[in-house]
């Protein structure tokens, strides 16, 4: 019973995980992307509608991944070449982006999906629990992982992740070493829509392997508070998004078990969390401050 709920957890997890990394990216640039629930959803109709009309549910997550990242660009062209004011423009595109996948989705509803099934790794797989528990899953699962370990690298040990932790820290000076700040913030913005994309394609072929409209519940949010409980640090990020997802999947366990708690106040667990996180973390400025990237949600115009 505990390896099935262990594997639950990590199904519940993996898209808070690979959205957060996402934005994560896209923050350590100096853009504050709030759309991330819209890309989100997106990536999910988009996925399932592709894996509908193709048969192959690695043909939606390529599909999930576009839909995230064309919305994205969205997102830069307004913030990024108009300047906008990036909090609106995020919470427009997260507004427009719930729209707009139910609108495109509706003829998806109570259609059966095909589920992407898990990849079993030889040898791996056979050692007792763990093997089921780690290597015999989907393939997104394994790009989480994949996806933390290099998205540390780049940030930490490569030339252009530095440059990117700069433009971040200082656009102007980096502007005027010659860096090319929206070049730069256009490619880390499309990063993230691709893993928010990803992200909704985790929803809909393996969480749950159909097309439900608003199917992303809010967890773009929870991935934009992933990124401050991990200090703008990719491997923290793994930690906070399986204890978000292990509160998700709790409360679903004690509805089950008929805990004497009213549902409601069950299903409101995982925000709550979040709440409770935020304020925790809030306590220790001086960490927060030397983390966060100083040019966060400011805009910036080149010289003419």
């Amino acid at each position: 019973m505990f390896e099935a709920i262990l594997l639950t957890v990590i199904t519940a997890s993996t898209p808070l995980v690979v959205a957060a990394l996402g934005e994560l990216v896209a923050e350590r640039s100096g853009v504050l992307n709030l759309g991330v629930e819209g890309m989100m959803i997106m990536g999910a109709v988009f996925a399932f509608a592709a894996t509908r009309y193709t048969g192959s549910p690695y043909i939606g997550i390529l599909a999930g991944i576009a839909g995230g990242a064309l919305f994205s660009l969205l997102f830069g062209f307004l913030t990024l070449t108009l300047v906008a004011n990036q909090v609106a423009t995020g919470l427009a595109l997260t507004i427009l982006g719930l729209g707009l996948s139910g609108q495109i989705g509706e003829s998806f509803v109570g259609q059966p999906g095909i589920k992407l099934q898990p990849i079993s790794i030889p040898l791996l797989s056979e050692i007792p629990f763990f093997g089921k528990v780690l290597f015999n899953q989907d393939l997104i699962f394994y790009l989480s992982v994949a996806l933390i370990v290099g998205i540390h690298w780049f940030l930490f040990r490569s030339r252009t992740g530095l440059k990117l932790r700069a433009i971040g820290d200082n656009h102007g000076s980096a502007h005027a070493l010659g860096i090319h700040v929206v070049r730069m913030r256009y490619l880390a913005v499309m990063f993230g829509g691709a893993c928010a994309g990803l992200a909704g394609a985790q929803l809909s072929l393996v969480y749950t392997p159909q097309w439900v409209e608003n199917m992303s519940a809010g967890r773009g949010w929870i991935a934009l508070a992933l990124v401050v409980f991990a200090s703008w640090r990719p491997r923290r990020v793994l930690a906070g998004g399986y204890l978000f997802g292990a509160v998700t999947i709790g409360q679903l366990h004690a509805q089950a078990f008929g805990i004497g708690v009213p549902t409601q106040l069950l299903s409101a667990l995982p925000y709550a969390a979040t709440i409770v996180v935020l304020i925790i973390i809030s306590h220790n400025r001086r960490t927060t401050l030397i983390n966060t990237p100083a040019s966060l949600g400011k805009p910036f115009v080149p010289d003419r």
